[in-house]
């Protein structure tokens, strides 16, 4: 089981969600189950308008989930995906602090989940 906070401007207040172990689901399909409005456009990974910063709240357990070629594509073509964080996914498996809703899957690990409300905005 996993405790993920989600923070945004356009919250009333912060939520505190239960995420199942193993069920798999993204972090957008988790918010909107949990009726939390992450501005998405594609699902697919493909446009960066579910732009979320995720921060790790169980110190050295950081869970490694790969990006995926598009995720990182589109990081980086938004300017979210600094030279030294890719490196540090690709070689480490460690995660970079911007991800996107539609692509990153929720572990058992506790999270931050950051976002402005705005499409592309984190």
């Amino acid at each position: 089981m996993a405790t993920v906070y989600f923070s945004s401007p356009t919250m009333r207040k912060n939520k505190k969600v239960e995420a199942v172990a193993g069920k798999r689901d993204a972090i957008l399909g988790l918010a909107e189950s949990n009726g939390i409005k992450i501005p998405c456009e594609c699902r697919d990974g493909e446009c960066g308008s579910c732009l979320i910063k995720v921060t790790h709240l169980d110190g050295d357990r950081i869970k490694g989930i790969m990006l995926t070629d598009k995720e990182r594509s589109v990081l980086k073509s938004i300017g979210k995906l600094p030279q030294h964080e890719a490196e540090r996914a690709e070689t480490h498996d460690i995660p970079p602090t911007y991800r996107l809703a539609c692509q990153t899957i929720v572990t058992d690990e506790d999270l931050l989940v950051e976002f402005t409300g705005e499409p592309g905005g984190a």
